[in-house]
């Protein structure tokens, strides 16, 4: 399992290539891998959006993404994780976070990487500041539910 905070952008599929060449052990066991990114998007609740500040509190929020993979590993069989998530400054269509999971089984792989992608927009200490079109900021103040 490994977990990343990077405040500079990254290439997703880069960062999975290389997770994947230099650290899984289980490389014969793995049947599944599967993939979430998340980007920036140009509008939110009804707003252009031209940019986003996330903030986060260092240590605590790498603990709390340990417990969702942990949660995730005592509900489904999974062989490893990768997260890296971005703080700082984002623009949109910029990359946000990646969360790979590897497992032997498909249906493991897909519901662990949901689960850890929803759990980390609900508990995980992320805070995140619009700058919209009309040059305002705003913070914002809860998540979608995911298909809103």
């Amino acid at each position: 399992m490994a977990i990343k905070i990077i405040d500079q952008p990254f290439d997703p599929y880069q960062e999975l290539q290389l997770y994947q060449n230099s650290t899984l052990a289980h490389q014969g066991a793995i049947g599944a891998t599967s993939i979430f990114i998340g980007t920036m998007r140009d509008f939110n609740q009804g707003s252009q959006v031209t940019g986003m500040s996330i903030e986060h509190y260092p240590g605590m929020t790498e603990k709390q993404l340990a417990l969702c993979v942990e949660k995730a590993q005592g509900l489904w069989s999974i062989l490893d994780s990768l997260i890296i998530h971005r703080v700082g400054t984002i623009t949109p269509n910029e990359v946000i976070v990646l969360i790979a999971v590897w497992s032997s089984h498909r249906g493991d792989a897909f519901d662990a990487t949901r689960y850890i992608m929803e759990a980390l927009k609900s508990t995980v200490p992320f805070w995140k500041k619009e700058c919209l079109e009309t040059e305002a900021e705003r913070w914002v103040m809860s998540n979608t539910s995911g298909y809103q």
